[in-house]
């Protein structure tokens, strides 16, 4: 009746903010690396507010920007995401994640294409801009 019990585990011990640790099941390699660009948070965050808006629960852009601790202007250049063609905000939503160093595509990259209001040409910009990001990337290796 004296026998030994052995539990074998997999788990993995996760640094959060100033020196919390987060114990989590599975190893390190299941986990995602990088971090969801900046561009793609902010896509989110306006179609979300939009929805927002569209359901009453929020009565206009002013009062988000209130809710939000932010300037309405700050608030106007979130919202003018949505005027991209659906087709490139979904490609900002699904942008790889950054390992390390700065973003591949930048808001300030985007707002130019996102205030131009044909899709055709916001498209020619988007690819203008791919290509910008890719010959970057190659020069720099």
């Amino acid at each position: 009746m004296n026998e030994t019990l052995k539990v074998t585990r997999k788990f993995h011990v996760a640094r959060r903010h100033h020196g919390r640790k987060q114990l989590r099941d599975g190893e390190a390699a299941d986990l995602p690396t990088g971090r969801v660009p900046r561009i793609a948070r902010l896509m989110t965050l306006a179609i979300r507010c939009d929805q927002l808006i569209r359901d009453g629960v929020i009565a206009n852009q002013s009062e988000l920007a209130e809710f939000g601790h932010i300037t309405t202007a700050r608030m106007t250049q979130i919202m003018v995401l949505l005027n991209l063609a659906p087709d490139i905000q979904e490609q900002i939503l699904f942008l790889p994640r950054t390992e390390h160093g700065r973003d591949m595509v930048k808001e300030t990259d985007v707002r130019p294409i996102a205030s131009t209001l044909y899709w055709r040409k916001q498209r020619r910009m988007w690819a203008a801009l791919q290509r910008d990001i890719e010959n970057a990337n190659a020069s720099s290796r």
